[in-house]
This record gives structure tokens, sequence and C-alpha cells, in this order.
């Protein structure tokens, strides 16, 4: 009987230190040779039937990335548990997929929670969330207890409130709701994620305890959701109850305050991220980049961005988007270069911003560079980056072009349509544009202020009065109320088709200020009414709105000329001196080996200018004689 419990004893003891041994593998420099090496010793004893031992062995197989050696030791291990098949279908799954190791999971002669778990994973891990949600269904069914882990996962990839809600639910009627740190800060998560505000909040209040994490995701869902005064209250509330806020949390509220374009609480906040020193974390720099750049404080931001300790793309992308909002395109465009060139791979958000500036100042063959770029990034399906190439397309006016763009694209958002019927009105295409808005109409998605500016564009650009009226008027229907800029395109159409009465009528019907481009088409297209005293009233109104500008002088000043008012006509001029009126200079660009140059209108002196008009002088001469030389032979 002793020498039983010795052999015992000395059977352990060896286990034992194989088990020490085969640990320490991962502390010398080649681990999967070592590990051979054990395992060939283990073979050679007589205890590579250990199913402890075998079963540390494919652990360690796996962690090392010898996938091969895992299946072979997993193969030969004749007493297999639980424990060794679900290695094995870790080890399915990541060298030959999810399907495979669904295979391996459908013929396992037991499972528990870990098998489950896995599977699961492996589905979320490889995009298909559907399949996902149906085995945690069949788990169920299957009176698997799912754990915290599970809950956590399948939390972590919900797109619908109402599976979020039915995950909550599980969760409560196991017992484990509010217990968990992990899973109740993903419910917290999740609800602000998808705007359950409401819903996030009674978890937070439930929970037994609560972490950082908890209160972060607390802040950033009612960020997301549209409660930013919310936010902030939460931050302060935070801070009074002992919690050391983190970088997370910064920039979440950093986010808040720039949304509300509450500069103040902005730079206080701010302030504190430099006293605590997060200003090195680049979330929190970009953060506080965008909140300056919202609030039109682009030194402050161009500040942030060179006082930064890294460069990656969340700062760089910022900065990018800062430029271009301020109409600093080639700024936009020569840092997002440098940025390619520091091998920061550039993101859907910066490539988006960097072609809406290319429309505006770079030339149509570096636009067509960034559209290869695009491809080569591998974002032309993106639908964000591919409405911002039929923008850029539709403003260099290749239509045709931007029309190809927007066939390629999978599918269309509100945006992609508003930017479609905007570039088909712009280039000269105003029934297409009516069409398409026709077909969003029909496609179930509900217009915006945006679709209604450029269709009634449209409807102002081709003269549709009536279809222009019929368009303004189901407006109210589609829940939009008119705003200034569809009032403008109105009594753009009134004036267009001779209705100028109508068109004074619907200002005066208004429900909100007519703005100087309202009485800017009335005025011009009353420029030669008989009724004096109305254009009168139109520019005297039009000078208060927009008194730098020059057109209510000149028309006015034609006025009086045509009907021999001379004494108005020299005060006018008078006045017009007085307050300094000037036009806005027209602007060309021009690409030349890949530099840009702009030239306004009657501008005489720009970079090179003495040798073009020396070239333009000397082509002239040459016309001018070859016209003489032609004239003389048919004399």
């Amino acid at each position: 009987m002793f020498g039983i419990h010795q052999s015992a004893n000395r059977f352990l003891h060896t286990v034992s230190f194989f088990t020490r041994l085969v640990d320490q593998c991962f502390s010398v420099t080649n681990p999967s040779n070592s590990l051979k090496l054990i395992h060939a010793q283990l073979i050679k004893l007589g205890l590579s039937s250990n199913t402890f031992l075998g079963n540390r062995c494919i652990d360690l197989y796996l962690k090392s990335g010898s996938a091969i050696d895992a299946l072979e030791a997993f193969h030969d291990l004749p007493g297999k548990n639980i424990v060794s098949w679900n290695l094995y279908l870790k080890v399915c799954y990541k060298c030959f997929g999810v399907e495979k190791a669904r295979l391996v999971f459908d013929r396992m002669p037991e499972r528990d929670v870990v098998s489950w778990n896995t599977i699961i994973s492996g589905y979320i891990s490889s995009g298909f969330l559907d399949r996902a949600w149906e085995l945690f269904l069949e788990m169920r069914d299957s009176c698997v207890r799912p754990s915290e882990f599970t809950f956590s996962m399948l939390l972590c990839c919900v797109k619908c409130g109402n599976y979020a809600k039915e995950i909550h639910g599980c969760i409560v009627r196991l017992g484990g709701g509010y217990s968990n740190l992990v899973v109740g800060n993903s419910l917290i998560d999740v609800y602000g994620k998808l705007g359950l505000v409401d819903y996030s909040l009674a978890v937070f209040l439930s929970m037994e305890k609560v972490d950082v994490v908890s209160w972060n995701s607390m802040i950033s869902g009612c960020c997301k959701a549209g409660y930013e005064e919310f936010a902030l209250h939460k931050f302060c509330l935070m801070g009074r109850r002992g919690f050391k806020v983190d970088e997370h949390t910064i920039s979440a509220v950093l986010n808040a305050c720039t949304n509300l374009r509450n500069l103040e609480k902005g730079k206080q906040v701010f302030c504190l991220c430099i006293k605590l020193g997060f200003l090195s974390n680049t979330v929190v720099s970009s953060a506080a980049i965008d909140l300056f750049s919202k609030c039109n404080r682009m030194e402050n931001a161009i500040s942030v961005f060179k006082e930064s300790y890294l460069f990656d793309s969340a700062i760089c992308n910022s900065m990018i988007a800062c430029y271009a909002s301020h109409n600093f395109e080639a700024k936009a465009l020569e840092l997002f270069v440098f940025s390619f060139s520091e091998s920061i791979r550039p993101t859907e958000f910066a490539l988006s911003c960097v072609l809406c500036s290319a429309a505006v100042f770079v030339s149509v063959e570096q636009g067509s560079q960034l559209h290869s770029l695009v491809i080569k990034a591998g974002f032309e399906a993106d639908n964000v980056v591919a409405t911002s190439l039929v923008h850029m397309y539709s403003k260099y006016g290749l239509i045709d072009l931007a029309l190809k763009v927007s066939a390629d694209m999978d599918s269309w958002d509100l945006i992609s349509w508003n930017t479609m019927i905007l570039a088909l009105t712009q280039n000269g295409k105003p029934v297409e544009a009516i069409c398409l808005f026709e077909e969003l109409l029909q496609s179930g998605l509900r217009p915006d202020r945006i679709t209604f500016a450029g269709v009634l564009l449209a409807c102002s650009y081709g003269g549709f009065l009536e279809e222009g009226m019929t368009i303004f008027s189901s407006m109210q229907h589609h829940g939009v109320n008119p705003a200034n800029e569809h009032y403008a395109s109105l009594a753009d159409i009134m004036t267009r088709a001779g209705r100028i009465d109508s068109a004074i009528d619907l200002l005066h019907k208004m429900h909100c200020q007519p703005s100087g481009l309202m009485w800017e088409f009335i005025l011009r297209a009353c420029g030669d009414y008989c009724d004096l005293n109305l254009i009168e009233i139109v520019a005297e109104r039009m000078m208060e709105l927009e008194p730098h500008s020059s057109l209510p002088y000149v028309i006015l000043a034609n006025a009086y000329e045509q009907r021999g008012r001379w004494e108005s006509l020299v005060r006018t001029r008078k006045k017009m001196q007085k307050m300094g009126t000037h036009e806005v200079a027209d602007c060309s660009l021009i690409g030349i080996k890949g530099h840009s140059f702009s030239f306004e209108a009657n501008q005489m002196i720009h970079y090179g200018g003495k040798h073009v008009y020396s070239v333009l002088g000397l082509l002239m001469e040459e016309m001018w004689d070859e016209m003489m030389l032609n004239s003389a032979n048919q004399a």
C-alpha cells in the first residue's frame, strides 16, 4: 500500500515538474522548439497520454503559433476531455476559419459554455452577426447558461435596440444583472450608442458598483445621443463622487462642448486637460482641435496641433478637417501630403475632407490622382468617400464621371442623394435633378432641408415655376419648415417668370426674416421696372441687409439715369463712394506641372506676370501680321 502511494506521489511530482517546465517555454527565444523538446520527453517517459499535460501542450502550441503541432498533439491524445475539444475548436477557428470550426463544434461529444463562446466569438469576429445571434438563441434553448463573457461579446456588436433589450432581459433573468462590472458597462455603452439614454441611465443607477469606465460610457452615450448638457452634469457629478477622470473622460467632455459650441466650458476642460497632462494623448488633442475649429478659434487649433507630442491619424484628420472647414484648402492638402509622406495611412474621414478641398483648389489631374489613391486604399465602396468624389467631379464640371462614381456605390444614404441632386443642378441638368428627387421620395428616405434646397435650385435654374411651387408646398408634409434658402429659390423662380408682385408678397408672408439674397433677386428683376418707387424701396432694403454690396447702388443709379433724375444719380454715386462698396473679384485656377496658380479678374500683376503678357503680346503681333497677309492675298 505504501508503494502505491510512493508511485502516485512520484507521478504527481513528475507531472508538476513538466507542467512548470512547459510553462517556462515562453521565457526562451524560440518557445516552439523548446516545447517540442519537452513534448518529446513526455512521449519518451510515457506521459504523453496524460490529459492534463496533453492539454497544456495543445494550448502552448496554439499560443506559440504552431497550429499544426497543436492539431497533432490533439489527435495523439488518447483521453480527450471537454478542455481538449475546446482547445481543438480554437485551433480550427484560427487556422481554417469559422465554418471549419462550426463543423468541429457540431460533432463535439459534449459542449460547455466555453465551446459556445468560442464559436459565437468566431462568428462575431468574421462579421456574421446574425449567425452569432442565432447561435446564442440555440445556446439558450440547449439549457447552457451564458457567462458574462457571452453577454459582453453580444452587446459589443448589437445594432438594434430590440436586441439590446432582449439580451438585457436574459441577463436580468439569470440573476447576473448588475453585479458584474463588465456586463453593466457594456449595457451602458450599447444603450448610449443606440441613443437610448434613459435605459443607459437606468442600468447605471442600478449597478451595485461603478468605475471610471461606467462614468465614461454614460458621458459618451449622452454626447452621442444629443444630451450634451446632461453629459456635462454627469462629468461634474463624477468629480464630486471622488472618481478620477482619464483621457477618455476628457475627450468625451470636449466633444460635448464642441457639439454645444460652448467655448468657455471647453476652455475650462482644456485647462484641466493640460493640468492633468493629457495633452500628450492624441485623442484628447484631436478633440481639442475640433472644439477650437468648430468655435471659430483657428489660431488656438493650430497651436494645439503644433504643440502635440505625437503625430498620428487622429490628430492629423482633425487638423485637415479644421483647415478645410475654414477655407484653407491648400493647407489641408499640404498637411495631407505631409502625413502621407510620414507613412500615416489615410482614413476615410481624411480622404473625404481632402476630396472636398480638391474640388476648390487642385487641378483635375491631381483630383484624378486622389481618386486613384481612394481605390488603392480600398475606400471606393465607402459611402462618405464616394460621395466626396461625386462632389469633387461635379465641381470640376465632369458630371459624367460623377454619375459613374454614384452608379458604383453599393447603397445611397440621404447625403449621397443630396450631393447628386446638387451636382446635376449645378451642371445644367435640372430636369434630371428633379427626376432624382422623385426617385428619392419613392425610395422611402425622408428628404431634409438640404434636399429641398437642391431641388428648388434646380427648378430655379430650369425656370420650372409650377414644379417649384408644388415642391415648396410639400415641404411641411415631409416635416421640413421652409428657411431662407428655400424662399430665395422660390423668389428667384417667380422673378424669372416675371411675377415680381408674387415674389414680394412671398417675402411679406415669410415666417423668418428675408435675406439680402432674396431682395437681390427682386432688385435684379425690377431693374427696368416702370415703378421707380418700388426700385427705391427694394434697393434701400437691400442696402440695410447688404451694406457692402454695390448692386443696389448700381441698379438705382441706372434707374435714375434712364429717367433723367441727375441729382438723384449724383447723390447715389457719392453715397456709393462714401460707403466704400466694392465688388468681389472672380478668381480662376490653372494647373501647370503639378502647381496651381490663381488669377483674379483684371489682375495685372502676379507671379511671372511680365513673361505672360510678353508672350501674349508676341502672339497678338503674329496674329495681326497673319491677318494682314491674308487680307493682302485676298485683295
